[in-house]
């Protein structure tokens, strides 16, 4: 039998962080290790009752066959109408595809767009998967560091000097994911500015926390600040993180008919559809009652205010407040360079992560997977008591060091 080989695509890509350690802590706890765990990236709420009733009703009306490659009708008009409201513009279902997660969404816009050498400008701190499925699909990724000093947000001049003739696609990611950050609208319009010059960028737009935000009213999105730029954006969203469905993987995007049209040549081929009970689901999740997600931001925001104030308070650490999502990026230059109890010595963010999760059996993921340290992210997508009792662990595991 002759070895097995994998595709060039395989061996160029490295697995998930957020995932890899996810699957650690789970590997621990099996040994019987207690472990405060501030990794996961989903909500620990339970998807709302009426949504849950939603898909049982599909079920019991026999709605179990294959749907249209874009939808039912229902999700559709669910959809579309949810993205008006986002941004005030009005669109059709042939500027719409759906998938199974916001994440196959992304890979198969990636995969019905690039060629080999074409660029994909990612600003970093970057979602761990953004430039594996760039080289998944035989891009490049240029990564452009976006440090604390702005935000960790890209600024047009950063932009500017990014683009090259190679450039097809700029990703933007707001409420981030690993941050929280999130652009104002004159922001926007500074990059607006810049992606105009450039006719042929075209820009992902990932807002899958778009709901979960602590700042007045609603966040602004690229198309609704940018306008001219509206046929070259693709807003890719889903029902995971505002709704605690990320079970449920269903999600969408919507932009240009062009580029819909060969994502969805490539989901005939890949899925033919997401589950159509799934469908039903996230119908009712975006149509329906919106109380549940006003009333976990509120939770979301009081945890933020606890991490916040009690990282700031432990010596080493400091901690910008996120204005979304549900994760802190927290700067660890001060304990880099020091020495464990055991005498060994930091010397950047992956070894303070370890020695969180040896000494201390607190659970998160190192900046340097995210792009840029020396940083750690931190989840408080979990209940006020898990965060306190990490916050004290990390604290008192920084004492010790020397």
């Amino acid at each position: 039998m002759s070895e097995y080989q994998p595709a060039s695509r395989v061996t160029r890509i490295k697995e998930s962080a957020s995932v890899a350690a996810a699957a650690r802590v789970r590997e621990l706890k099996a040994q019987g290790r207690s472990i405060i765990d501030l990794t996961v990236g989903e909500p620990d709420f339970d998807t709302p009752d009426h949504i849950k009733r939603a898909a049982i009703q599909a079920i019991e009306a026999g709605e179990t066959k294959y749907t249209s490659v874009t939808g039912t009708p229902e999700l559709q008009a669910a959809i579309l109408g949810h993205v008006e409201k986002r941004t005030g513009f009005r669109y059709v279902p042939q500027q719409l595809t759906i998938g199974g997660g916001a994440k196959q969404v992304i890979f198969t816009a990636l995969m019905a767009s690039l060629d080999e050498g074409d660029e994909v400008i990612i600003p970093a701190p970057y979602w761990v998967s953004y430039p594996d499925m760039v080289l998944a699909n035989d891009g490049t990724p240029v990564i452009v560091p976006c440090g604390e000093d702005t935000g960790f947000k890209l600024t047009p001049e950063a932009l500017q000097a990014a683009i090259t003739p190679a450039t097809k696609w700029l990703i933007l990611n707001a409420p981030s994911n690993p941050t929280g950050a999130v652009y104002a609208p004159a922001e926007l319009d500074g990059l607006g500015a810049v992606l105009a010059r450039h006719p042929q960028v075209y820009v992902l737009t990932d807002e899958i926390y778009d709901e979960i935000y602590f700042g007045e009213g609603r966040i602004s999105s690229l198309a609704a600040a940018a306008p001219m730029l509206r046929d070259r954006i693709l807003m890719v969203n889903g029902v995971s993180k505002a709704y605690a469905m990320t079970g449920w993987r269903l999600g969408y995007g919507v932009g240009p008919a062009d580029i819909i049209a060969s994502i969805n040549k490539l989901q005939s081929q890949i899925s033919s559809c997401p589950s159509s009970i799934s469908q039903a689901a996230a119908a009712a999740a975006l149509a329906g009652d919106q109380s549940f997600v006003r009333e976990s931001v509120e939770v979301y925001r009081a945890r933020r205010d606890a991490v916040v104030a009690g990282l700031n308070a432990v010596a080493g650490l400091s901690c910008r407040s996120p204005e979304g999502a549900f994760y802190a990026y927290v700067n660890c230059t001060g304990v880099v360079g020091k020495t464990t109890p055991s005498g060994a010595r930091i010397d950047d963010d992956q070894d303070f992560v370890l020695y969180l999760l040896d000494a201390a059996s607190v659970a998160v993921i190192p900046g340097s997977a995210y792009g840029l340290g020396p940083y750690f992210r931190i989840s408080f997508a979990t209940s006020l008591e898990t965060i306190n009792a990490g916050v004290e662990a990390i604290d008192k595991a920084v004492r010790a060091l020397n």
